[in-house]
This record gives structure tokens, C-alpha cells and sequence, in this order.
């Protein structure tokens, strides 16, 4: 269980960071004509960088460390 959590947490984290980026996006640049596809709301914002946190959280994991078998 404890590594099933440890295993998650990353993700989790880097999810909740996305998402937390793309609100102060939203309101520091955002969008004022409502015409942009991605910041024209905060919750199409939020959930576009929370999806790429997700994807950069596989990208900054651990590796194989050598014991890969390809």
C-alpha cells in the first residue's frame, strides 16, 4: 500500500501544480474577448495545465537505471 502511494504521489503533485499554474495564468494573462480556445475559462485552463503536469510527470520519472531489457 505504501509503495502504491509513493507511486502515485508524483503525479498527484505534479496534476495539482498544473492545475494551480494554470489558474494564476488564467487570471494574470487570461483571455478578455472570451475568443481564445484555451484561457477563455478558468476550468478548460485549469484542466488543460493539470493534464500537461500529469504527462510531465512521466517524463521527469526515475528511468529504468540501467536494468531496462530491450
Amino acid at each position: 500500500m505504501r509503495s502504491m502511494l509513493k507511486k502515485l504521489l508524483r503525479p498527484l503533485l505534479f496534476t495539482i501544480g498544473g492545475a494551480l499554474v494554470g489558474l494564476i495564468y488564467y487570471y494574470a494573462v487570461g483571455c478578455s474577448t472570451g475568443s481564445c480556445p484555451i484561457t477563455s475559462s478558468p476550468t478548460v485552463t485549469v484542466i488543460y495545465m493539470g493534464t500537461i503536469g500529469l504527462l510531465l510527470s512521466g517524463l521527469f520519472g526515475k528511468g529504468c537505471d540501467g536494468k531496462c531489457n530491450m
